[in-house]
């Protein structure tokens, strides 16, 4: 990087906005360890004025039929896709993901929005004619008003779109909230909103650190929050949000196992587990660190296997053409996973590689991790109970089958799960007896797509409804139920009994 670090801004109102708070972040290139960017962190008093600007905007957006703000999605949608080359460099600049994994996290983004753009349908409510003499029941959604997204900095594009699009398809006013780690394609996307033809303030960009949390939790005029992060966060967002009369949908931590059967092919399982593992240097809430593989002679056929693909990975700077992953988010992301390793070797765990001391050439400060594998980890070892997010894979072995199934059912989280087995009976008792919320049958990152659900149980999620697919409408309306009749003449009295079908 050349120059001193360019100043970000907020976007309100449907402009940039410089932060008058005089707090500011660094946005690092974690490539280079440099800092390329200052980020404004927004007072209470900042994100109280975006609040105020987008009830504003509702109003009016909210009048529009779903059809029209459809068709807003549908413009966005266009403009994405012609600067998605843009958006992708500019994302991992600041993440640190690899360009082609960068256009995935946009496309699963936009891929939601694709989903929200059939509100139309979506919104339709239920009718009853003749629920009783002359009397027609019905019922519609109905935006809640202005909402908010949390959202985190491992999926910079795609978390922001799964949050925003349905809840602007449903006629609601967006309050985004970006990780302040890689706030700059937030901004952009909330440009491209606008040129799409959504009006100003109906989608406003706060940056920010807890500060403009609490301040979105505690605003009265907020009536809807997700959030997406760590489980601590997620149940503190949770428990605040519901003290303060909000919904929330809040989605934390995970450990993903992947279950090997001896019948599985070997190969397919190793190459699923590099690329579930490693990639994005496992600052996935959905990458599997867990293998289990069922029986010895799986366990060290699989672990030899590994052994040898993680010695063939190349980690590299994110833009570098070739690399498989680039570098974690920050410093101390590389400090907290390298603690963690320390901590499986004093444990006990049998180290196979360890990417401690990883250097690229002519990027030396950069904040980089090699491939760790560890085996024989027991789930005593705290390696196997917390979640790490940072690329070490561990192999914790089972003796059979029931063994395996139960250690994802019993692990404090329930996010993803996957099985590999070429046995359907196996494949299809796994599915439904796991403990968990999303599952995979010989697919090693169980996301569903974007017309399906996305969520975990136990502490990876909390909330009744999970992100999109037809739950993200229901969380951003509220239903409203009517009962109508046109008396035509007819003359009853008074009736002091609660009315009935009969």
């Amino acid at each position: 990087m050349t120059g001193e670090p360019h100043t970000l801004t907020h976007y309100i109102g449907g402009k940039h906005v410089e932060g008058t708070s005089g707090r500011y972040g660094d946005v690092y290139d974690p490539s280079t360890g440099e800092v390329q960017a200052k980020v404004p962190l927004a007072s209470i008093a900042e994100v109280a004025a975006a609040i105020a600007n987008a009830e504003e905007a509702q109003v009016e957006w909210a009048a529009q039929n779903p059809q029209k703000r459809a068709r807003v999605l549908l413009k966005f949608l266009d403009l994405v896709a012609k600067d998605t080359p843009t958006l992708a460099k500019l994302l991992s600049s600041e993440h640190g993901k690899t360009v082609p994994d960068a256009i995935g996290d946009i496309q699963r983004g936009a891929e939601v929005i694709e989903f929200a753009a059939g509100a139309p349908h979506l919104l339709k409510g239920e009718y009853t004619t003749s629920a009783g003499t002359g009397i027609d029941v019905y019922s519609m959604r109905q935006p809640l008003g202005v909402v908010a997204g949390i959202t985190p900095f491992n999926f910079p594009a795609m978390i922001p779109l799964w949050k925003a699009g349905p809840a602007l398809a449903a006629g609601n006013a967006f309050i985004l909230k970006p990780s302040e780690r890689n706030p700059s394609v937030p901004l952009r996307l909330a440009e491209l909103f606008l040129a799409a033809g959504l009006p100003g303030g109906v989608l406003n960009v706060v940056n920010g650190d807890k500060e403009a949390v609490d301040a979105i939790l505690h605003d009265d005029r907020i009536k809807a929050v997700g959030f997406v992060g760590s489980t601590p966060i997620a149940q503190y967002i949770y428990a605040t949000a519901a003290a303060t009369g909000k919904r929330a949908q809040c989605f934390g931590g995970a450990k993903n196992h992947m279950i090997v059967m001896p019948d599985a092919d070997l190969d397919q399982v190793a190459d699923a587990l590099i690329g579930a593992g490693y990639g994005s240097a496992g600052e996935r809430c959905m990458a599997i660190s867990v293998a289990v593989p069922v029986g010895q002679a799986t366990g060290d056929a699989l672990a030899a296997k590994l052994a040898e693909r993680v010695k063939d990975l190349k980690v590299g700077p994110a833009l570098e053409e070739g690399s498989d992953y680039g570098p974690l988010v920050t410093r101390e992301a590389v400090e907290r996973v390298s603690g963690y390793i320390q901590k499986g070797i004093a444990e006990g765990a049998t180290l196979l590689a360890d990417g401690r001391g990883y250097y690229v050439p002519g990027h030396e400060n950069g904040f980089y991790l090699g491939p760790t594998l560890f085996d024989n980890v027991t789930p005593e070892m705290t390696i196997y109970k917390e979640e790490i997010f940072g690329p070490v894979l561990i192999i914790a072995r089972a003796g059979c089958y029931e063994e395996a199934l139960a250690l994802p059912s019993r692990h404090e989280f329930g996010n993803g799960v996957s099985i590999f087995t070429r046995d359907g009976d196996t494949a299809r008792d796994f599915s439904a007896r796991v403990n968990v919320g999303m599952v995979g049958v010989n697919v090693p990152i169980p996301v569903p797509i974007a017309y399906h659900t996305f969520g975990g149980w136990k502490k990876s999620g909390f909330g009744d409804l999970n992100q999109h697919g037809p739950d993200s409408f229901r969380f951003y309306t509220k239903t409203k139920t009517v009962t109508s009749r046109w008396p035509s003449g007819i003359k009853e009295g008074a009736s002091f009994v609660i009315p009935t079908m009969h």
